[in-house]
């Protein structure tokens, strides 16, 4: 039978780290080592993101993560041992992603519980641009 999207964000919840607003927040004020990705497109990013979210779309993130591919994102492909944490929308892209970066050696990924939605809904600092 052919799997469907939820096949497939079912799958990758099971084998990911997932955080909440609340610890991600208290992870940006107390330590420095954090990477926050954003896994959406550009023009949702523009709208308003995390602040000091790196822009890396869910369909170039393999590519942009690998440091031997000629175009990496230095951020993203140096962090293989830091902190990277994940979110998109509504926490569905970057639960795939999340799966990516792991199935790629990153050690430390985590996928923000909700996404943006929660994250807004909870009050939490928006920056856009």
């Amino acid at each position: 039978m052919a799997k469907s999207l939820g096949d497939y964000i079912r799958e990758a919840r099971r084998q990911i780290r997932e955080i909440d607003c609340d610890t991600l927040e208290d992870w940006l004020r107390s330590r420095d080592d954090v990477l926050v990705v954003d896994v959406r497109e550009a023009d949702e990013y523009l709208e308003g993101h995390l602040p000091d979210a790196i822009l890396v779309p869910r369909g170039n993130i393999e590519a942009l993560a690998d440091p031997d591919y000629g175009h990496h994102h230095p951020q993203l492909a140096a962090a293989r041992d830091r902190p990277v944490v994940l979110y998109c929308t509504s926490g569905t892209r970057s639960a795939l992603a999340a799966l990516t970066l792991q199935e790629m050696g990153f050690a430390q990924v985590y996928n923000l519980a909700g996404g943006l939605d929660v994250w807004d809904a909870e009050d939490k600092p928006v920056t856009s641009g």
